[in-house]
């Protein structure tokens, strides 16, 4: 009976020992790096002119009191903005509120001596001609900013573009490298794909700041001019030399 005993205690541990053989070996194999793998990048990009506008109308209030001046912007806002839905047009000129704040005034001697406060109001879109004839026609209010960029349309038929001329020149310069080591062809391991965008309007700043100071008429519109947008797409990844 004990030698039975013995036997299958034996018989367990050769068992427990080759499967622990077969584990490091399969262990071993998993942690073995790759072998001919190559790691590479490539970027496409698309130089677009900008189509969007977002042009900030803005006004500011004093008062003894905080409630008063809040009730001077609101009246303000919604002057401007009777004024200018009149031409609002989804996607050519969208209107919204922008930043709203009262806040105190203090004195040389540490204590509130009055109130003020700034409201804004912005209008968006791709019909420039018409976004700047509106915000001539608020005469309440004075243009705090003026940025371009690109519409949501734009943007998507450009970005697609640099993504296309990117993978177009990843795959290239893959082949390229596997071939310039010997090897035949290459097979795809990972990809990952980001992509930025980077504007510039030099000219129409200088304009715009030219006549916020005043050297346009009080119903003049403002002179705008868009830069361009340069939209990047990147590609980066691995691939197997065979």
């Amino acid at each position: 009976m004990q030698l039975r005993q013995v036997l299958a205690a034996s018989l367990c541990a050769l068992t427990l020992a080759g499967a622990q053989a077969q584990s490091i070996s399969n262990t071993a194999i998993a942690m073995t790096p790759p072998q001919n793998v190559l790691q590479l990048s490539a970027t496409g990009l698309v130089e677009v002119q900008q189509d969007l506008l977002t042009l900030t109308l803005s006004t500011t209030r004093e008062g003894a009191d905080a409630a008063s001046v809040q009730a001077d912007l609101r009246k303000a806002v919604d002057a401007a903005l009777s004024e200018v839905k009149k031409t609002a047009q989804g996607g050519q000129m969208d209107v919204r509120s922008g930043d709203f704040n009262v806040h105190p005034r203090y004195g040389r001697d540490g204590k509130i001596n009055g109130w003020q406060g700034r409201a804004e109001l912005v209008l968006e879109g791709r019909d420039f001609p018409r976004i700047t004839q509106a915000a001539a026609r608020v005469p309440s209010m004075t243009i705090g900013n003026i940025q371009f960029g690109l519409s949501r349309e734009q943007r998507g038929k450009v970005e697609a573009e640099a993504q296309s001329l990117a993978i177009e020149r990843f795959k290239a310069r893959a082949g390229e490298i596997a071939k310039a080591f010997g090897f035949q062809g290459y097979t795809l391991r990972e990809v990952s794909v980001s992509g930025e965008d980077s504007g510039y309007q030099p000219r129409m700043m200088a304009m715009a700041k030219a006549e916020m100071r005043g050297g346009a008429g009080a119903d003049a519109p403002v002179s705008v001019e868009p830069g361009k947008s340069v939209v990047q797409i990147t590609v980066s990844g691995s691939v197997q030399a065979h």
